[in-house]
């Protein structure tokens, strides 16, 4: 990577993206290296890098960052403990926060359900060691300390060491209890190099017998290590050492063990490192909403593209190609208007997408991934090095151009500035056009009006200008693609209050050709904006006719999934209900089989009843299913009915007699044999009967007759009932009978006392569908059976 190249990636001010970046990152390894990327020309690489971003940002939206806190440098402990060394507990501890992390992104990383990325590899290529981290933070605690847990030996150590401690701190507790309390300063223990003393005063010092082992400043205090606690001390001493000295052989041991694995902790360092600068790439996308651009051999294409160092809010976006229809863009416009920014832009952004970082910019652009962006921008006139601003940028651009070839990007700012306009313009189109015959990607600002003519008529050559409003004096900082751009001085100048003759001087200097040129674009800057607001409408309203479009289709939709839902209910209630219908006859066919042979063998006439009810009432309950049950509205009343006619009773479907009609308008009907009271809305008059309706009539009650006839019973056995009981059974008994037609049944009461048949008998007067009854005859069961006649 040459200097120019360096030098123009500060210009383009890739270290602020890059010091942004470094804020994302949680390691201090990982903020270094994120300040000393450097963008990568190979294409294979650009496109792994992008990648690792994209695999960062996708698994922090799906499970946030994995933690990278407590990841130091360890690799000089390691070599250290390698060669014999024997580590503090700093470094240990730091050895230990290394395999934590590692053991957590393993963790990470071993995610089930999620699609394979290329940072997959990294996080299975960690060695958690879960024995050695237990071990590190298990003997360590506090603040660098060992705990008594790290060995037996240690535990016992201390415990003496605690032990001794409170023998001596006994011993010296009695001397200030005693009567010697007066020869002390204070009444305290302290320590002095180490042993325990107590303070006494000067004039007493001999009172107390021992060892001195300081004096304080004035001379009125001496520490004195009283004789009965020296042997204590000297004792405690000793278990100090042994301690000290158990702990410099744990420390050994922990940095032999964790220099057994150096290799392993090393390479967890090592992956820790570029998986963090990696999500620190992915937490930099996301802050800018960026996304992974597309990587092209010849072009660059970058859609709603802003400038990352700009606030997002207020950032304008703009649309920027190069390599495709045209290698050269020539941007012309107003000064602020956005010109240098859009050459930074386009640079930056390269620079960028191949450090591997994501773009701030719209779904379907790409980047030329280039072997060199060379710019030339802003003022670097030297006063020391007596070059003037016209000086320092050709010097700058005569470099420029001998690294220049077909895989470089060229960034030119205010070309042939700071020189003859003419000699400048001329200059700027001959440095141009090299750069093309190179084989460069091209882009350049100017204000020259030749360089606006050379671009329109030029192939491979566009202009774009930067939006100026002349009404507010202000820029929009749109770029349009196609359009050069006016400098506006006149306009700007007449806003900002210069008076109206200065301005018509200057315009009378003016040459008559450069007027017409300019006249020219400020026309085609008024179709612009015309044709710019009539696309913005029709964009409008196809947009309004596509969402018309769609709202009818999503209509459409619904509507044939209902039609299909309702078409799959309808069907499968129909399926259920000729499944019924199947279950139902299937019952019916073999209940009537059952009813015929019960019938044949007059047996349990009264179940043959009871079955034909239920079955008539399954028929019915499909009937229901089936919809064919459908509640008819009653014909309409044509009549009163009168004494003699032939009415339909509705609620039946039955046809009686009227026999009378009362005041109130009741009538009394006489319906076969029974005799009943029905109101003139419950009716309809039967006017007369066609020959095939009377047939149909007479059949069915022929049928009816013969139904009731089956499941009639001619004989009814009373023994051994009491009366009350026989009563009751002999009421339904002729019920049944008289509904069946029957005309003569047997009552079989037997002989006994006689009260069964005197209650029998007793009934049967009262009975009004009784014509007469008698005892039997021989041979019919004479006084135990009484045969009766129906009416």
């Amino acid at each position: 990577m040459t200097d120019l190249f360096e030098k123009s990636m500060e210009t383009l001010e890739l270290p602020r993206v890059l010091s942004l970046l470094a804020d994302q990152a949680v390691t201090e390894e990982g903020k270094e290296r994120a300040r000393r990327l450097r963008p990568e020309t190979d294409p294979a690489e650009v496109a792994l890098r992008l990648k690792e971003t994209t695999a960062a940002v996708n698994k922090m939206v799906l499970r946030g960052s994995p933690s990278f806190s407590g990841v130091k440098p360890v690799a000089g402990s390691l070599q250290r403990a390698d060669m014999g060394g024997s580590l503090n507990t700093r470094e240990l501890l730091d050895i230990a926060g290394v395999l934590a992390a590692a053991r957590s992104a393993k963790e990470y990383g071993e995610s089930d359900g999620e699609e394979k990325s290329p940072i997959d590899v990294l996080f299975h290529s960690l060695h958690p060691n879960r024995f050695l981290e237990d071990k590190i933070t298990g003997s360590i605690v506090g603040d660098g300390e060992l705990a008594d847990s790290a060995s037996p030996e240690l535990a016992s150590i201390r415990r003496h060491i605690r032990a001794t401690e409170s023998k001596v701190r006994d011993i010296l507790q009695k001397i200030i209890s005693s009567s010697q309390a007066k020869y002390l300063q204070e009444s305290i223990i302290t320590q002095r190099s180490g042993r325990y003393v107590v303070p006494v005063k000067s004039e007493f010092k001999n009172e107390i017998p021992g060892l001195v082992h300081d004096l304080s400043g004035s001379g009125s205090t001496f520490f004195i290590e009283p004789m009965g606690v020296v042997k204590a001390n000297n004792e405690l001493r000793e278990l100090q050492a042994k301690e000290e000295k158990e702990i410099d052989r744990i420390l050994a041991e922990l940095s032999a063990e964790a220099a057994s694995f150096r290799e392993d902790i090393t390479l967890n360092y090592e992956l820790l490192i570029r998986l963090d600068s990696i999500f620190a790439r992915g937490k930099l996308s996301a802050r800018m909403g960026a996304m992974e651009p597309g990587l092209s051999a010849k072009s660059l294409c970058l859609r709603r593209a802003r400038h990352p160092l700009l606030p997002p809010k207020t950032a304008v976006a703009n649309d920027l190609s190069l390599g495709e229809k045209f290698d050269t863009l020539v941007i012309t416009g107003p000064n602020t208007g956005g010109k240098t920014v859009t050459l930074k832009t386009i640079g930056l952004l390269t620079l960028m997408a191949q450090c591997g970082l994501h773009i701030p910019a719209g779904d379907g652009s790409t980047i030329r991934v280039c072997q060199r962006v060379l710019a030339d921008i802003g003022d670097e006139q030297s006063i020391a090095q007596s070059l003037s601003t016209f000086s320092s940028h050709m010097s700058n651009i005569v470099g420029m151009l001998a690294e220049t070839d077909g895989e470089t990007l060229v960034l030119f700012d205010e070309l042939g500035g700071g020189t003859d306009p003419v000699e400048g313009a001329a200059l700027a189109a001959a440095i141009i056009e090299h750069a093309r015959s190179l084989g460069a990607l091209v882009a350049a600002t100017t204000h020259y009006a030749e360089l606006k003519v050379y671009a329109m008529t030029t192939p491979g050559v566009e202009n774009a200008s930067c939006e100026f409003d002349v009404e507010t004096l202000a820029p929009t900082y749109r770029l349009l693609v196609g359009i050069p751009g006016k400098s506006n001085a006149f306009a700007i100048s007449q806003r900002l209050g210069l008076p109206q003759e200065i301005i018509q001087q200057a315009a009378a200097r003016v040459s008559a050709e450069n007027v017409r040129f300019e006249d020219v674009l400020t026309k085609l800057d008024q179709q612009r904006q015309e044709m710019e607001k009539e696309q913005r409408q029709a964009a409008q309203l196809r947009l309004e006719m596509e969402q018309a479009a769609a709202k009818a289709q999503e209509y459409r939709d619904s509507l044939q999934k209902e039609k299909e839902k309702n078409e799959a209910r309808a069907k499968a209630e129909a399926r259920a209900i000729l499944d019924e219908a199947r279950r139902t006859a299937d019952e019916v066919f073999r209940e009537l089989g059952d009813m015929r042979k019960k019938a044949q063998k007059e047996q349990d006439w009264q179940a043959v009843n009871d079955q034909r009810a239920g079955l008539r009432h399954r028929l019915n309950e499909a009937e229901d299913k089936l919809g064919v049950r459908e509640k008819a509205a009653p014909p309409p009343m044509l009549r009163p009915a009168q004494k003699g006619d032939t009415v339909t009773i509705l609620k039946t479907g039955t046809q009686g007699t009227v026999l009378s009609v009362n005041k109130d308008g009741v009538l009394q009907l006489q319906a076969g044999i029974l005799r009943i009271t029905a109101k003139q809305e419950e009716v309809r008059v039967v006017e007369g009967e066609t020959q095939t309706q009377k047939a149909a009539r007479q059949y069915i009650q022929r049928t009816e007759h013969k139904l009731r006839s089956l499941g009639a019973k001619a004989e009814v056995d009373l023994r051994g009932m009491t009366t009350d009981e026989a009563e009751m059974t002999l009421s339904q008994f002729l019920d049944r009978a008289i509904m069946g037609n029957l005309t003569q049944v047997t009552v079989i009461h037997g002989k006994g006392t006689g009260a069964v048949r005197k209650a029998v008998h007793t009934y049967l007067k009262r009975c009004k569908g009784v014509a007469s009854f008698r005892l039997g005859r021989y041979g019919e069961g004479e006084d135990g059976v009484t045969i009766v006649a129906l009416k």
